[in-house]
């Protein structure tokens, strides 16, 4: 790696949405998620730029990162972890009707709030293999599991999620 400052804009570019959008569906507030993600490409680029340790899985350690940020700004806060339907900053799809955006947000807003009704590695798996489309061997690593044991929290994970669901609707 000849040059440091360009490899981890590299990976800046490549990981700053996943990791984002990982910070935000734990913290559901657009501008703490900014700030948790900025925190987090500052700490990886700390220890990234020393080369200290070597950093195997990029992956694994930004997630990683972004775990501990977020577990010290609700330790820090003493915030019980809510998740509400806040989507600042996104402007409304002109070729989407009223109507149908009024069903996605709210369907949305459901399932934001199931998932935060979940322990933390549910959540965590189903952010990364649904959402962030992680494979299950990166998904096993970040959770430190086998691959097999990772199949069967996301099984596990899924159908607690729509057991969730369905207790809202009855």
């Amino acid at each position: 790696m000849s040059n440091p400052k360009k490899e981890f804009s590299r990976i800046y570019t490549q990981y700053i949405d996943k990791i984002y959008r990982f910070i935000f569906f734990k913290v559901n507030s657009p501008q703490i998620a900014e700030d948790l993600t900025s925190e987090t490409f500052l700490r990886g680029w700390e220890v990234f730029k020393n080369g200290n340790p070597k950093i195997e899985n990029i992956s694994a350690f930004l997630y990683q990162i972004a775990r501990n940020l977020v577990a010290d700004f609700y330790r820090e806060k003493n915030k019980i972890q809510v998740i509400s339907a806040e989507a600042e900053g996104s402007l409304p799809d002109p070729r989407i009707d009223l109507e149908e955006k009024a069903k996605l947000d709210s369907d949305l807003e459901r399932v934001k709030k199931a998932l935060g009704q979940l322990n933390e590695d549910y959540q965590n798996a189903i952010i990364w293999y649904y959402i962030d489309g992680l494979p299950i061997q990166e998904v096993a690593h970040l959770l430190g599991r086998t691959k097999e044991a990772t199949r069967v929290l996301i099984t596990r994970a899924i159908k607690t999620l729509r057991k969730k669901l369905d207790e809202e609707i009855v």
